[in-house]
């Protein structure tokens, strides 16, 4: 059976690795991957492969940045091309990027089979454009591996149902994998020149970083929060920032880093501060509380009793969730046994 996945950005390479690991252990799946070059990131060398024992693409179609429908419309005619040329059983896709989508497109359209893994999420945002790229991702798909319980009901009151496997998630699969990568070699991943106690933030999504008032807001907010902050800056919000935005002493910018740096640094963090939806659930994971830094998560599993506040731009509500005492209870273990990855392959083997 050969599978074609498809990938663009970088959390995707580390979902994808996942799955493709547990390929290997059946000699039944020949897989090919496509990298659309949707996130292009130098740090994707070969020793960020090799670190995180991640197969090297076979295709890498260099799409880059540009407005959705013109990214969109390009990584589909390439993507065409090869699947026309390698005829695959499945194609298989991740998460909710315009690498999803076009994946999804351009294999209906020729009738192969569409597997979707982390299908069902939903922020009910319309306004996002990775809501919209998960609803037409999710209907076009045959197979549905869904990561958690709301996931599955999400996409059953979408009449979905017939076509949706509860898998787990891959990326709790990731984390107690390269989470004992990180602690057998603990020193290898330290952080130089930041301080010993620190919230970690991240702050990439378009909603914050294209309204200046939100940016600004945030920023207000890190700065009089009395903690000192490690931002690792995308260097898209890194330009935006340059010139026009004073930043707070008790901000530590740092370049962005490699995957297993991250869970170290997330490790040390008393609390985590993102807009990431990736980044929630690592922080979730990990036992590290977590303040998202929008009106609204996917990942609705992980707000019990204080473990991720939604805390939207506003400064005050920022700050009074970072004195929020820890959570009152253990986090639950709603995203699967961490063999997600194997589920998936014995799933489309079957």
């Amino acid at each position: 059976m050969k599978i074609v996945t498809v990938i663009g950005a970088r959390p995707q390479f580390i979902k994808a690795a996942t799955v493709s690991r547990a390929f290997r252990n059946h000699d039944e799946i020949r897989e090919v991957i496509i990298h659309t070059g949707q996130h292009y990131d130098d740090n994707m060398s070969d020793v960020f492969f090799r670190e995180l024992d991640i197969a090297v693409p076979d295709y890498n179609l260099g799409i880059g940045s540009g407005t959705h429908a013109t990214q969109t419309g390009l990584m589909m005619q390439g993507i065409e091309q090869i699947l026309m040329d390698e005829n695959p059983d499945w194609v298989l896709i991740y998460g909710d990027t315009n690498s999803t989508l076009a994946g999804a497109l351009a294999a209906v359209k020729i009738h192969i089979p569409v597997a979707h893994v982390e299908a069902g999420l939903r922020s009910f945002n319309r306004i996002m454009p990775e809501e919209i790229n998960r609803v037409v991702a999710d209907c076009t798909s045959d197979l549905l591996f869904a990561p958690t319980v709301t996931a599955v009901k999400n996409l059953d009151r979408e009449g979905l149902s017939s076509k949706t496997r509860f898998s787990g998630d891959v990326m709790f699969d990731s984390i107690l994998f390269y989470r004992n990568l990180v602690d057998q070699d603990p020193g290898r991943y330290v952080t130089q020149g930041i301080p010993g106690e620190y919230l970690l933030a991240t702050v990439h999504r378009a909603e914050n970083t294209d309204i200046p008032e939100n940016l600004t807001s945030i920023l207000e907010a890190f700065g009089n929060s009395g903690k000192q902050i490690v931002l690792p800056l995308h260097p898209r919000t890194k330009k935006l920032l340059a010139g026009s935005h004073s930043i707070p002493a008790n901000i530590h910018i740092i370049e962005p880093v490699g995957y297993l740096e991250m869970i170290r640094l997330i490790s040390g963090a008393e609390k985590i501060l993102t807009d990431s939806g990736g980044l929630q659930k690592e922080a979730y994971f990990l036992d590290k509380p977590c303040i998202t830094l929008r009106t609204e998560t996917e990942w609705t599993e992980t707000l019990h009793d204080g473990w991720n506040t939604i805390a939207g731009t506003d400064p005050a509500t920022i700050i009074s969730a970072i004195q929020k005492p820890s959570p009152s209870a253990p986090r639950k273990n709603e995203f699967g046994d961490g063999h997600a990855a194997e589920h998936i392959a014995g799933i489309l083997i079957s």
